[in-house]
């Protein structure tokens, strides 16, 4: 199965170079001042002027969800790149070493995994203290033990391979082991369950936002968005509608490359990522 030949993965290709584009000329794209509040225009239905219409605080809607873009990428490239290299040195130590490196690492991972991730990600905002950098901070606590995992199962895989015994053989050391010959072999991995896990750090970070827990006001960015829209449900659901919309289609996107990659980079994996 090519990628290039697959529609879901076109589809996603297209829809997150959309969304880059958007982040990068969110600038140019967004008619009015984001985080600028005109109380006389507040509710304002959608017009030429204001696309999809003003929030409360009379700020364009369609504004805040261009400047949602970059917010949102951020959040979720910051956040995987992040934990993938932690999990890669961690779970890299504990496959290769292995002994009590192995056991201490592994018993850290177990230690996270025993709780819902949502509820691990709280408590951790909990003990920080909610914003920006403490949410992203909390999802990279709850994401790494995934990634460690992962590489600690593919190193356990190779090891005791003719390539590993040969070069061992011919005196090389163990971090040219890992550069030249192991990482090599888990990177088209990790970068699946990356391409998966930018989607799911956007959501965890949506939903920690609209508890009020992330994004803090005025930046804008979809789960706080949807938070703003939560007391006007009923009378204006355009607020939480627009916001929901592109947190789905943007999730779904990474979620479609992320299987695409995996049919093309193996198709007898099986990873899956819950929040």
């Amino acid at each position: 199965m090519k990628l290039s030949t697959d529609p879901g993965c076109k589809l996603a290709i297209l829809i997150i170079a959309g969304l880059v584009l958007g982040a990068l000329l969110a600038g140019w794209i967004a008619p009015h001042d984001p985080e600028k509040a005109l109380p006389e225009l507040r509710l304002k239905s959608p017009d030429w002027e204001y696309p999809l219409g003003t929030d409360h605080l009379g700020r364009c809607i369609f504004s805040r969800m261009i400047f949602g873009i970059r917010m949102s990428l951020l959040i979720g490239v910051v956040v995987v790149l992040l934990s993938a290299i932690l999990g890669i040195f961690l779970g890299g130590a504990a496959g290769y070493f292995g002994g009590v490196m192995d056991e201490t690492i592994m018993r850290v991972v177990d230690a996270f995994l025993a709780f819902p991730s949502i509820f691990l990600a709280l408590a951790v905002i909990g003990f920080l203290g909610s914003g920006l950098t403490n949410m992203m901070l909390s999802l990279i606590l709850v994401e790494w033990t995934g990634y460690a995992r992962l590489v600690r199962s593919i190193i356990l895989s190779l090891k005791g391979k003719e390539f590993l015994e040969a070069a061992l053989s011919l005196g090389a050391s163990d971090q040219y082991i890992l550069r030249r010959h192991l990482l090599p072999n888990v990177l088209p991995q990790v970068l699946v369950m990356a391409t998966l896990g930018v989607g799911y750090a956007i959501l965890g970070a949506a939903s920690l936002s609209f508890l009020g827990l992330g994004v803090q006001p005025p930046t804008p960015e979809w789960g706080s968005m949807m938070n703003d829209g939560r007391p006007f449900v009923r009378t204006e659901p355009r607020m939480m509608i627009f916001p929901g919309i592109a947190i789905t289609i943007t999730v779904l996107a990474f979620n479609l490359l992320g299987e695409g990659l995996r049919e093309r980079l193996d198709p007898r994996s099986s990873i899956k990522m819950d929040f």
